[in-house]
């Protein structure tokens, strides 16, 4: 059965937890793929060029955008980021589903641009453990984390317009409400249907 990939765009708050549990889910379901963005910050202990990120330059960014190989971009607390649309393009075309980790600045261009996606926003369970995950990290200084934090009341006043809220709390429990959601958009009837359409006649049929 040949269906279109899915885009799952994801957002979240800084330190909400959304790439450890969008690594996790990756590890469960065999067809699903993290899309390598483009960023101009520097890269995070661990972090390696071409898996996490496409670390580029300032100037080779700019380029891009210029030439408009973007189908989303935005700046964040001083940084670049972007999602190339070949790679978008690539993964649909392919049947695979792609999960996009952005903020809700990139969110809302591919809602405007690409139909089907599937928006998912990850809370923290509240600002106190927010700062305290963030404190954690020991990969920001005092100055970015508090900017964080500053921006995270604006972006969960964004997560109202997504289609599907999980609130991180119990990390087990935030999992099986991520893999919950991606069981049942597989099995949007709209999906289906046009996946199925040259096996069965449905499309067009009555009840």
């Amino acid at each position: 059965m040949k269906r279109e990939g899915v885009l799952y765009i994801i957002s979240a708050p800084s330190g909400a937890g959304k790439t450890t549990l969008c690594k996790e889910v990756i590890d469960i379901f065999p067809n699903l793929r993290h899309s390598v963005s483009y960023t101009t910050r520097s890269p995070r202990p661990g972090e390696v060029h071409g898996t996490d990120y496409f670390f580029v330059s300032t100037g080779e960014f700019r380029r891009m955008v210029a030439e408009g190989e973007f189908a989303e971009w935005a700046e964040v607390h001083g940084n670049l980021y972007g999602t190339a649309i070949k790679t978008l393009e690539e993964y649909r075309r392919n049947g695979v589903d792609v999960i996009l980790d952005i903020d809700c600045q990139g969110a809302r261009q591919l809602k405007e641009r690409f139909r089907g996606g599937v928006f998912i926003f990850i809370l923290p369970p509240s600002y106190n453990e927010l700062r305290r995950r963030l404190d954690c990290r020991n990969a920001d200084s005092e100055e970015v984390i508090a900017r964080r934090l500053q921006g995270a009341a604006a972006e969960i006043r964004e997560s109202r317009w997504y289609d599907y809220i999980i609130v991180n709390d119990v990390f087990s429990t935030a999992v099986e409400e991520f893999k919950s959601v991606l069981l049942a958009e597989r099995c949007r009837t709209s999906r289906v249907l046009e996946a199925v359409s040259e096996l069965f006649d449905v499309q067009g049929s009555g009840t």
